[in-house]
C-alpha cells in the first residue's frame, strides 16, 4: 500500500474522522456489518495503481472501508462525479451484488478539500502488471479467469434497467452518439498538439455510428470493464467476488462494454502498450479476441457483426482519457511519472484504430 500522495494536501485526518465519526453510526447497513466504528484507530493509504479518481484505504481498527475522491485540481466538466457515482452504486448493490455497497456520500468539500464517498473494501486478488502466483504456471485456470471475466460482463448486460431505481439514472436513447460526441469535445479541450490521427477517427465514428441494438430496453454499462477492475477469489480466482471503479456507468448500448474489454485485452498490447492489461492476457491460456467475442455472444445473444465499430471508439476512448491524464501533468497536477509519455500513446492509439479492418 502506498503513501497518501504528497498533493493530496487538502486530505484532512482529524476532519475526516470526525465526519466518519457522526455519519457511520447513522447508517443502518454499517451497523449491521461492522458494529461500532473504531474511529480512534484511523488510517489513511493510497491504493496502488489507476490513473484517474483517488482511491484509499481506510482503517479503523479491524474494519476496512475504500474513500474515493476526484484528482486534484481541474477536471473535464461532468467528469469525476462522485455523487453520481455513489447514486450508481446504491442502486446497482442490492440487483448486482458484484458492485460494491456504498456507505456515505460527503459533498461538503471543507471536509476534505472534495466530494467524496466511502464503501464496503472487496477483498481479492487483482491482476495487474503481475500475475499471482497461483495463475503463473496454469493455463487452464487462467482460460476459467477469462471466461469468468466475460461471464460477468454478460450477467451485467442482462440486468432490468428499464424500471426504478437504475431507468431513472441515465437516458439510453441516442447514448452511443452522444458518447461519440462527448468524447470528442473532450479531446478538443485537452488536446495539446495537433493529431490528423484522432481528428479524422473522431468523423469517421460520427459517420458510421450504429443503430442502438436494445436502446428501447436499456443495458447498464459499466464503462471501463476490464482485467484490474476485477476482484478475483483468493482461493478460486476462477470467481469473481467484486466489479470495481464504476465512474462511467450508463445506461445504453451493452456493445460499447464489449469494444472497451477487447481494447484492453488484446489492442492495447498489439498497439504498443505496457500496462496492466497488456502484459498479462496475451499470455498462454488467456482468451484471445475470437473466444471472448464467442463466449459472450453465445451468454448473451447478442449480434456482434459490427464489434469493430465499438473496438475503434473504444481506441478513440481510452487515446482521450490518455490524453487529460497528459495534459494534467504538463499543468503541474500530478508529477506521477507513469504519465510522462502518454502523448506519444495517443497518436500510437489513434493510428492502430485506423488501421483496423471494417
Amino acid at each position: 500500500m502506498a503513501p497518501v500522495p504528497k498533493d493530496v494536501r487538502a486530505f484532512e485526518l482529524t476532519s475526516l474522522a470526525r465526519y466518519l465519526a457522526e455519519e457511520l453510526p447513522r447508517h443502518d447497513r454499517f451497523r449491521e456489518r461492522f458494529g461500532t466504528p473504531d474511529i480512534e484507530a484511523l488510517t489513511v493509504d493510497a491504493f496502488p495503481g489507476g490513473y484517474s479518481n483517488l482511491t484509499f484505504l481506510v482503517r479503523l481498527g479491524t474494519t476496512e472501508l475504500v474513500l474515493r475522491r476526484p484528482p486534484i485540481g481541474p477536471v473535464p466538466a461532468r467528469a469525476h462525479d462522485m455523487a453520481r457515482e455513489y447514486r450508481w452504486l446504491a442502486a446497482l448493490h442490492p440487483v448486482y451484488p458484484l458492485a460494491p455497497e456504498p456507505f456515505l456520500l460527503c459533498e461538503d468539500p471543507s471536509v476534505i478539500g472534495s466530494v467524496f464517498y466511502v464503501m464496503e473494501r472487496r477483498l481479492g486478488l487483482v491482476i495487474r502488471d503481475e500475475e499471482p502466483e497461483i495463475l503463473r504456471h496454469d493455463p487452464a485456470l487462467r482460460r476459467r479467469v477469462g471466461e469468468a471475466l466475460v461471464d460477468t460482463l454478460a450477467s451485467l448486460h442482462e440486468l432490468d434497467a428499464s424500471s426504478p431505481p437504475l431507468a431513472a439514472l441515465g437516458k439510453p436513447r441516442g447514448f452511443v452518439a452522444r458518447q461519440i460526441e462527448g468524447w470528442t469535445e473532450r479531446w478538443i479541450r485537452a488536446r495539446t498538439d495537433e493529431v490528423p490521427e484522432m481528428e479524422a477517427l473522431a468523423t469517421w465514428l460520427r459517420q458510421h455510428s450504429p443503430a442502438e441494438a436494445g436502446s428501447s430496453v436499456p443495458s447498464v454499462v459499466h464503462g471501463d470493464f476490464k482485467l484490474d477492475n476485477v476482484v478475483l477469489d483468493e482461493r478460486d480466482p476462477s470467481k469473481v467476488v467484486g466489479v470495481l471503479d464504476w465512474e462511467m456507468v450508463a445506461l445504453g448500448d451493452p456493445l460499447v462494454d464489449v469494444g472497451m474489454l477487447l481494447v484492453y485485452w488484446v489492442h492495447a498490447a498489439m498497439a504498443g502498450a505496457r500496462d496492466s492489461w497488456a502484459t498479462v492476457t496475451g499470455r498462454a491460456g488467456w482468451l484471445g479476441r475470437d473466444a471472448v467475442l464467442e463466449r459472450y455472444e453465445a451468454k448473451s445473444g447478442r449480434n456482434l457483426a459490427n464489434i469493430r465499430f465499438y473496438e475503434r471508439f473504444a481506441l478513440f476512448k481510452l487515446a482521450v482519457i490518455l490524453q487529460q491524464i497528459y495534459l494534467r501533468r504538463l499543468r503541474g497536477q500530478t508529477d506521477d511519472p507513469r504519465f510522462a509519455h502518454l502523448g506519444e500513446r495517443v497518436l500510437t492509439l489513434a493510428r492502430y484504430a485506423a488501421g483496423l479492418s471494417p
